[in-house]
């Protein structure tokens, strides 16, 4: 019997240290067993003090379970508030994200927005600009078309150079330039005609040109005579714009060539006079070899001239005196030479003679090319 009432005793400690540790306030009831525990062992020992100790004891042993079960609520009550407000603040932390997230993307997608529309005006802007420039091109194109047909220009490719004053064009067309003479380098050398022949090449071939006709069409030997313009010319007869875009008028400022005039080509044959002797003072190009120059031409001196026909140095393709020399030769002296035929013409003046010689007569220019006898 001592035995159950001990183990009785010992569930219930044990019990109510559960509790305790449940719920702290739960110990107020053990110690109270406790008490009502020794008070019944000394009562049974001495049959002294409180001899109801076994209420105490029941008494603490339900306060422990009360005390246990009310601060389970109150911590039930405390924590319910806490978990809720966790529960809030993550609601609020969550809500929070998803609002700066839908913030960002708003953001973004107005900035994708932007700069498609950025992308699209700039596009907008671009394919206008290419409008504008393309209708700029196609206006300047038509002008230059237009002038190019008010002054009689044909725009021609040239495909190859033959010398410095003969070129072919990409269709085949062989092209000599009037009113200038360069130094020969094919049939024959002259010197400076291989310099020549070397500017010409390297400033013509493969380049577009327009050419402009003077008076006559072709030589006889079926070349085009031609004016050669790298560029269009506003006004072809103003002096800056034949300095600048005129090819005839380049071989002569740079002493590639004399200028040499024949008629009725005359157009330019001031200027190229002009231009000859500017190159000349300058000692540019085949001028540097001597005052007559190194080929035919309109500044060579009488004297160079008939010098000249004697000793078969006259170039092929050939050149009048100057006019101011073509002047003194026929009336200065008012002296006349005549020859019955071109054999006796030959023997004394080989190459034959040009229009402005005293010995020419259009019964020896039986082409009439404004060069009598000429081989």
């Amino acid at each position: 019997m001592k035995v159950i009432r001990w183990t009785i005793f010992t569930i219930a400690i044990v019990f109510m240290l559960l509790l305790g540790i449940a719920a702290p306030a739960a110990f107020i009831g053990l110690a109270i067993f406790l008490i009502g525990l020794y008070l019944n062992n000394q009562y049974r020992k001495y049959k002294i003090n409180f001899k109801r100790s076994g209420w105490i004891m029941a008494a603490g042993f339900v306060l422990s379970i009360f005390l246990a079960t009310g601060d389970s609520d109150a911590t039930e009550t405390v924590h319910v508030p806490e978990k809720e407000q966790i529960e809030t603040d993550q609601d609020e932390a969550d809500k929070k994200a998803e609002e700066e997230k839908l913030a960002e993307e708003k953001a973004e997608e107005e900035e994708a927005k932007k700069q498609a529309e950025d992308q699209a005006q700039l596009e907008a802007e671009q394919e206008e600009k290419q409008k504008q420039e393309e209708a700029e091109k196609q206006k300047q194109e038509q002008d230059q078309n237009q002038a190019a047909e008010g002054l009689g220009l044909e725009l021609v490719t040239v495909g190859r150079v033959v010398d410095g004053d003969t070129i072919e064009t990409s269709d085949g067309r062989k092209v000599r330039l009037i009113g200038v003479n360069t130094p020969e380098s094919t049939t024959r050398v002259e010197e400076y005609g291989k310099e020549a022949s070397q500017f010409t090449t390297s400033e013509l071939t493969g380049k577009k040109i327009w050419m402009q006709k003077d008076v006559s069409d072709t030589d006889r030997y079926g070349r085009l005579l031609r004016i050669i313009w790298v560029d269009i010319p506003t006004d072809d007869m103003d002096e800056n714009e034949i300095r600048e875009k005129m090819f005839n008028a380049h071989l002569v400022l740079n002493g590639y060539a004399e200028p040499s005039t024949y008629n009725p080509d005359v157009k330019y044959s001031e200027y190229f006079r002009e231009f000859g002797r500017e190159a000349r003072e300058a000692n540019k190009g085949l001028w540097a070899l001597g005052d007559e120059g190194t080929t035919k031409g309109d500044l060579d001196s009488a004297a160079a001239s008939s010098s000249s026909s004697s000793s078969g140095n006259a170039g092929g393709s050939g050149s009048n005196d100057s006019s101011d020399t073509a002047s003194n030769s026929a009336s200065g002296e008012g002296s006349n030479e005549s020859y019955q035929n071109c054999t006796e013409l030959r023997k004394v003046y080989p190459n034959g003679v040009p229009s402005t010689h005293p010995a020419y007569d259009s019964k020896h220019d039986r082409d009439k090319d404004n060069y009598a006898c000429e081989r």
